[in-house]
């Protein structure tokens, strides 16, 4: 097992910065997603591991090996760092061919020996029989592949992917990521990925780390970050849909009442009485009525007035006022039996156990 150490703090011409202090067990070749919006920093982070942005201070360390270390002034080049990279927009040279491409970093190696890693590549990555054809007659599939090979090619220790989807459209990205799964899988090297988007992480991430606001902000397996997200700012990068701020009026056996906009909404206490919370509620469990239900083990119902639906694959999204507003997210069948229209009145139905409550300090 290797430790990947992180402390450094990187500064923008802006003013603004990163600031990325973690510490990740380097073993089985597990991937992990750096998750956050555009302009978090996680991007910033990744050129930094790679050895493309230097930090003002800190340092960088995998294992016994010091990448960075400003204090040390010592700052190693990419290619001393036995990793490898594929950029978002994959940087293949256009002139060259693929396997003139696969090849581009080879370095201290005979012809012999380049000749059989390209092979051995080109059958790895399904490329056999494209050996001469420039990146312009490859498809979008075709040039990932090419680029994730070129990566590899000096079997590093580390892979470091920036928004290797974002380029492409949602059908097309769908189809890459399935293929972008199975090659990483196939390599057995633990992979770092940087992504907006949640459903990279979902699809192809073992761990998640969250970043927002050039901070680590959490990080753990992708289930326990998506189920227990430690913070507002976590749960609106995991797709949260509602988060509402209200304040602990009682407490009894472990459930709390809070009160939001005048409205009281059962949940699992998260602190004493007095204090504030922040409620994480998610759309899909969220139900609609068009009656009052009389179910006790509900807890929470809420008159609502619906402000607008949207469909979304099998799926309706609706936006609901209840004094305060909620999201819910209901089949299409559910959405054509209720009947309901933007202005109707409905019953918006959540049970307690489904609402995550954070204390907010």
């Amino acid at each position: 097992m290797t430790l990947l150490d992180v402390d450094f703090e990187f500064r923008y011409s802006s003013g603004a910065g990163v600031l990325c202090q973690w510490k990740d067990p380097v073993g089985d070749p597990r991937v992990t997603v750096f998750l956050g919006a555009s302009g978090s920093g996680k991007t910033t982070v990744l050129r930094c591991l790679a050895g493309l942005e230097r930090p003002e201070r800190g340092h960088i360390r995998f294992g016994d090996h010091v990448w960075f270390d400003a204090a040390r002034r010592i700052h190693l080049p990419p290619d001393h760092r036995d990793v490898g990279v594929l950029f978002q927009d994959y940087a293949l040279f256009p002139h060259l061919t693929v396997a003139q491409n696969v090849a581009f970093g080879a370095r201290h190696l005979s012809r012999a020996a380049v000749a059989a890693r390209v092979g051995e590549l080109l059958e790895t990555f399904r490329l056999r029989g494209l050996e001469e054809r420039v990146p312009r007659q490859l498809s979008g599939g075709q040039q990932q592949r090419v680029a994730l090979a070129r990566a590899v090619f000096r079997r590093p220790k580390l892979l470091l992917l920036d928004e290797p989807l974002s380029a492409v459209d949602r059908p097309t990205g769908d189809e890459l990521r399935e293929e972008l799964r199975t090659l990483i899988r196939a390599l057995a090297i633990p992979a770092y990925i940087v992504s907006h988007d949640r459903v990279d992480a979902l699809t192809l991430a073992d761990r998640t780390v969250l970043v927002d606001d050039g901070r680590i902000i959490q990080s753990g397996t992708t289930a326990d970050v998506f189920d227990h997200p430690a913070s507002p700012a976590a749960a609106r990068l995991v797709g949260i849909d509602t988060i509402l701020l209200g304040r602990i009026a009682a407490s009894e056996d472990g459930l709390a009442t809070i009160v939001v906009a005048g409205q009281e909404i059962r949940a699992q206490a998260p602190a004493e009485v007095g204090h504030e919370a922040a409620l994480l509620i998610r759309a899909e469990d969220v139900a609609l009525a068009r009656h009052d239900v009389t179910d006790s083990s509900v807890m929470n119902r809420w008159r609502a007035r619906v402000i607008t639906h949207a469909r979304e694959g099998p799926f309706v999204r609706v936006a609901l006022d209840c004094g305060f507003r909620l999201s819910s997210l209901v089949t299409r069948e559910a959405w054509h039996r209720l009947a309901l229209q933007p202005g109707d009145d409905a019953w918006a139905i959540v049970k307690a156990a489904s609402i995550r409550a954070l204390p907010r300090n």
